[in-house]
């Protein structure tokens, strides 16, 4: 039986050194197989005289308990190590630090609207803000459009379901130029005031949005001439470009709410559009209609009218040459105005 007594350290040394659960299993059937070193104890039992087989079947027995121990501690140790190795393998870094909150910019539209309204409150004008949803009076009629008008028309204005008072549709404005009408019956001259805000039309393609932004402006009083217009638009785009030399030019144009009209360009002194004639926007003296619209005689109250958009000054400021970069909502943009 001394060869019984050696079996639990042999067959501890022998699953110790299996690398496998296969490996593994090939030890266990050395030890405890059909055909293993204890079962060839076992057939032993037969040939003992009764006495010897009970305490020989005890020892057997706890010497098999002692191998089956060490054979699940081998095994538990296997699986422990495989698991370690495919955690290894598939591991997370959960120490990395999280994404966090991104810092935020003001959008480069959004800061030449805010520079738009320093310059002109700085020169005393006064910033004004109404309804996105206008009436036909307010965006055509009291503008002096004529019913007939292009910009009445469907393929040029949102139109909504809802009504007015007189039964015309409500519509998106289409310019902020309602505001002047508005401001102006609720105040007495002399005005001075801007209207910055959203417009819509429907226009689509790389220098037209269906949204976008303008800013129009306003100053009324009993003596206001082209010369007043003429200086307050030069000193604003010399303060928003920060050019001294820019060249301005005003072209004889045409527009509904003003009489005369012109269409206002702007040269640039330097940079990659040094010598360029550009639009930047379109003025003129108050159109007598529309002073009446005002609640005021135009005999007694004269002044001039501009409006600019806000993308266009915003392009030229910063260089940008599509306008649909600025909707587009791509960081990689957006990251440059931080």
């Amino acid at each position: 039986m001394a060869d019984l007594q050696n079996l639990p350290s042999e067959a501890q040394r022998a699953f110790e050194a299996a690398s496998d659960s296969p490996s593994l299993e090939d030890a266990k059937a050395r030890f405890l197989g059909k055909a293993g070193l204890l079962t060839e104890h076992l057939k032993l039992l037969a040939k003992m005289a009764p006495d010897d087989r009970k305490a020989a079947g005890v020892e057997i027995n706890r010497v098999k308990s002692e191998i089956e121990a060490a054979l699940q501690q081998r095994r538990d140790s296997l699986a422990h190590a495989q698991l370690l190795s495919r955690l290894s393998q598939e591991a997370i870094d959960v120490t990395l630090p999280g994404r966090g909150e991104g810092i935020g910019a003001i959008h480069p539209v959004i800061r030449t609207w805010r520079r738009v309204e320093e310059i002109f409150q700085s020169i005393g004008f006064e910033v004004a803000d109404g309804p996105e949803i206008e009436t036909d009076w307010f965006n055509f009629t009291a503008l002096n459009n004529p019913e007939n008008h292009p910009a009445r028309s469907m393929q040029d204005t949102f139109y909504l379901e809802q009504r007015d008072e007189s039964g015309l549709p409500l519509l998106l404005r289409t310019h902020t130029s309602p505001m002047q009408v508005r401001y102006a019956q609720t105040h007495k001259p002399p005005i001075k005031v801007i209207a910055p805000g959203r417009t819509y039309r429907v226009d689509s393609d790389a220098t037209h949005s269906p949204m976008f932004h303008q800013v129009e402006g306003l100053w009324l009083a009993d003596q206001v001439s082209f010369a007043d217009l003429k200086g307050v638009y030069h000193d604003f785009l010399t303060r928003l470009f920060e050019d001294d030399q820019l060249d301005l030019r005003f072209r004889p144009s045409f527009f509904p709410f003003t009489e005369p009209s012109v269409e206002v360009d702007m040269r640039f002194s330097s940079g990659p559009l040094k010598g360029r004639w550009l639009e930047i926007s379109g003025a003129g003296q108050v159109h007598p209609n529309v002073i009446r619209h005002f609640g005021f005689e135009p005999e007694q109250v004269i002044g001039f009218a501009f409006g600019s958009g806000l993308e266009r000054l915003t392009m030229l400021r910063y260089g940008i040459g599509d306008l649909r970069l600025f909707f587009e909502n791509d960081l990689r943009f957006l990251r440059q105005f931080q």
